[in-house]
């Protein structure tokens, strides 16, 4: 073997080490992390009232993930409550498919009652993802009601203070949206329907849905943010490239963190399980904590 051989066959075990390595660590390491991801969002127009208005988000729980279980849904909920919020919006994909067969790798009726003790002074509040259609929405809508989370499946709650409110608009699944003209038309109706003004904020699983709310949900000035998750991040991000995959019609434009497009905020959580693959690597699991200010 010349020198040569030996340097070539040294750099590719050195660089299989490096691999195997980072392979564990996304594997058995970082989605047992759980990071606090806290973020001041200053928002034109947003009515002084709420100043200070702060809203936790919780995304892609898939209970049964690697590293996701009753234990680290408990711990999720103690870290949320001490964030002293608002609100805390649940945006969607409690559960994880076992692809086998239809069961969930956990059953919805262990994720709510994990989930049951989630406290703030406004209420909790949830949309439903596109593995919880897949499930069994009204299953997983049912249990979350029954441990006191209030469900938004195309409906409009109002948070009220010093005579002023704010909209909480939740929407169903984009993959429910065969025909978004339709989908549309539907979120413009239930704002009509919500009598009077008030900042509105959108709750919706899939950050997908913003362009069509910006290109046609007509409502004034009052749709200022919104909050969503699906994306995981990418789940994997490498240096240069970013995130190889992430499941989004529009690449990495939203695949994580304060995105401003169309005239409207959104904020996109990374989440906390996995999905197909079993592996996050530089991109743990979180929870958002937004703090909306006035500009």
């Amino acid at each position: 073997m010349t020198s040569r051989t030996r340097t070539v066959v040294g750099v590719l075990g050195v660089l299989l080490l490096i691999f195997l390595g980072a392979l564990g660590y996304a594997y058995f390491i970082e989605p047992q992390r759980l990071v606090i991801n806290a973020q001041d969002l200053r928002i034109s127009g947003w009515d002084p009232e709420f100043d200070g208005f702060r809203a936790v988000l919780i995304s892609d729980i898939h209970g049964g993930s690697n590293g996701v279980d009753q234990a680290r849904i408990r711990q999720i909920v103690e870290a949320a409550n001490s964030q002293n919020a608002d609100i805390i919006v649940l945006l969607g994909d409690f559960v994880s498919p076992q692809f086998a067969n239809s069961q969930a790798k956990m059953p919805m009726a262990e994720v709510a009652d994990a989930l049951a003790g989630l406290r703030a002074r406004e209420g909790v509040y949830a949309v439903l993802g596109n593995h919880d259609t897949s499930y069994g929405e009204k299953a997983v809508a049912s249990e979350l009601t029954r441990v006191g989370i209030k469900v938004l499946d195309g409906e409009v709650a109002f948070i009220e203070r010093g005579g002023k409110r704010v909209r909480l608009l939740g929407l169903e699944d984009h993959m429910h949206a065969s025909d978004w003209q339709q989908f549309s038309k539907h979120a413009r109706s239930l704002l009509a329907e919500s009598e009077g003004t008030g900042n509105v904020v959108v709750l919706e699983h899939s950050p997908d849905v913003l362009p069509m709310i910006t290109g046609d949900l007509s409502i004034s000035n009052d749709l200022k943010l919104m909050l969503a998750g699906h994306t995981h991040g990418g789940q994997v991000w490498l240096p240069i490239i970013g995130s190889p995959i992430v499941p989004s019609s529009y690449g990495q434009k939203y695949s994580a963190g304060h995105v401003k497009d169309g005239g409207i905020d959104l904020f996109v959580t990374t989440g906390i399980g996995t999905s197909i693959l079993p592996f996050r690597f530089m991109v743990p699991p979180e929870i958002a904590v937004v703090t909306i200010r006035a500009e």
